[in-house]
């Protein structure tokens, strides 16, 4: 489960392509928005070949969202950029109304509050989310699961976020006994907890948003976009330059690192999962944010990063928090076995090796 993790998407100036987006995972709030912001303001001077475009970004989900809408080829491009991010503030405000587990009235939280084994009717938007949620766990053998927060909140990478010791086996057993995918059951438009499980869509629901923007845009007849929440990114039509997007997936390292691929993405989503900055340790023992659903411990295998490329950033963002959890042996398997389009960076010794999945490398031709 991805906790607090955000990525930038910056225009790679020292190659003259202000298209290029880099994603940069498990960056504070501050210091993402901050890059973000000096890059927009010193980058790259416009060719005369781009397309007029117009970018805003504001808060959401306890992180930030960029947004980019591109205008068509020919003829003129009016937009009144205050009036559409207020009409997107306001969807968004929406998405959080239903699906926040930091606002108290929120129909998530007052889901979970539900009595056990009383079936709840939801929005549509909630059951489309705990859909897609399930469907992720049941493929990934329970690695991907919206009820892992008990173990998340224990190893204290939860919203305090002070994590600092490890717990002992009585707090752990307890956690575990608060945690289930199959113990959330779902019908056409409600669902129930048949044990004292709670939901977090945390690892979903920025994808979700994401899409649900997208859609928005697309509704209101923008043919050319670039969304991003908190790191889930998703693209429709071109770039200002006319071409596809291109996605640039960041080197791991503790600090900024640069640009290890790029990559050309067109009417798809992008999401990465990694634990090289977000972790702790105890008597010398690394302890990573990623936790397996499965033994209620964090991660101990040497995958850096896993980056997942579909056509929702929902599905992206879910798949890319379950192959992290499987690590890159049974992950990669999983990944050829459903045919995602993943890349993956795994640790070696003091360096990395890529490895991806047989559709990814379809990406690169």
């Amino acid at each position: 489960m991805k906790t607090l993790c955000w990525m930038t998407l910056v225009a790679n100036c020292k190659a003259h392509m202000p298209d290029i987006m880099i994603i940069k995972k498990r960056l504070t709030l501050l210091s993402a928005s901050f890059l973000f912001l000096c890059l927009l303001i010193s980058g790259c001077t416009p060719s005369g070949t781009e397309r007029p475009s117009v970018k805003f970004s504001g808060q959401t989900m306890g992180t930030h969202y960029h947004i980019t809408v591109v205008g068509p080829a020919s003829g003129e491009f009016e937009v009144n950029v205050d009036a559409l991010q207020s009409a997107v503030d306001e969807q968004l405000v929406q998405i959080n109304q239903m699906m926040s587990t930091y606002i108290d009235d929120s129909e998530l939280m007052q889901f979970n509050r539900e009595p056990v084994n009383e079936w709840v009717e939801l929005s549509e938007p909630v059951m489309e989310v705990l859909s897609i949620s399930e469907d992720i766990s049941q493929r990934s053998y329970g690695a991907f699961d919206i009820t892992v927060g008990p173990l998340v909140n224990l190893w204290g990478f939860g919203p305090q976020m002070q994590p600092d010791r490890v717990p002992d086996p009585d707090e752990l057993a307890a956690a575990l006994a608060r945690t289930g995918h199959e113990y959330l059951q779902l019908d056409v438009n409600r669902a129930r907890r048949t044990a004292n499980i709670s939901v977090d869509l945390s690892a979903v629901a920025k994808g979700y948003g994401v899409d649900w923007i997208a859609n928005f845009l697309t509704d209101r007849g923008f043919d050319n976009f670039m969304v991003e929440i908190g790191g889930e990114v998703r693209v429709v039509g071109d770039s200002p330059r006319s071409t596809p997007w291109r996605i640039a997936i960041e080197q791991p390292s503790v600090l900024a690192g640069g640009a290890r691929l790029a990559l050309n993405v067109d009417n798809h989503a992008v999401a990465t999962s990694g634990d090289y900055r977000n972790y702790f340790e105890v008597d010398g023992v690394r302890y990573s944010h990623t936790i397996n659903p499965k033994t209620g411990r964090p991660i101990k295998h040497n995958l850096a990063s896993v980056t997942v490329v579909a056509e929702t950033a929902a599905r992206a963002d879910a798949w890319a928090t379950a192959l992290n959890v499987l690590g890159p042996e049974k992950g990669m398997e999983l990944a050829n076995a459903e045919q995602l389009a993943v890349y993956m960076i795994v640790k070696d010794g003091d360096g990395f090796v890529d490895t991806q999945s047989v559709t990814f490398s379809q990406l690169l031709h």
